[in-house]
């Protein structure tokens, strides 16, 4: 018998197709050349992490590695930067859901924002460890600005004594 709606409601479980088109939905909306802006979020970050806290059986690490895989063959970033990032936010909200549940939805939102800030440190280190992807001829998302100068002058000196 389903309990009617009030504070102390029964939830079912979600539907699989459900789960998954909010997956591939949040991964096309990833996909679309929008450019870099530092106001856009990451959707399918977003989206995993949601399914990592309210469904934890479904969604687990190794598809948010895959997830993760697929964004970076996209971006044309360092192959694994993208999922290592995604699979530490899925790691870290399977651990803490128990917890995150009892919260309200604004203090979810405070506990949550700095694993989203911890997954874009990941991301930002594992691209400063790199400096051959700074402004290859390869196409890249990454932008010659964001190189340190030392990778800027080894790469000019490089290019002038061929």
């Amino acid at each position: 018998m389903i309990m009617p709606r009030s504070s102390d409601q029964l939830l079912l479980p979600v539907n699989p197709l459900f789960l998954w088109f909010t997956l591939l939905t949040a991964l096309v909306l990833n996909l679309v050349p929008l450019g870099r802006h530092p106001a856009a979020p990451d959707l399918l970050a977003l989206a995993l992490v949601f399914w990592n806290v309210h469904q934890v059986r479904r969604v687990s690490v190794g598809v948010a590695f895959m997830f993760g895989l697929v964004m970076d063959v996209h971006d044309g970033a360092i192959l694994g930067q993208h999922a290592l990032a995604y699979t530490l936010l899925g790691f870290v909200a399977t651990t803490i859901h128990r917890r995150l549940l009892w919260f309200t939805l604004p203090s979810q939102a405070l506990q949550i924002l700095p694993l989203f800030v911890a997954a874009h440190l990941v991301s930002f280190a594992v691209r400063m460890i790199e400096p051959r992807f700074c402004g290859s001829s390869m196409p890249s998302s990454t932008d010659t600005k964001s190189c340190s100068p030392a990778s800027q002058a080894r790469r000019a000196s490089s290019s002038s004594s061929t």
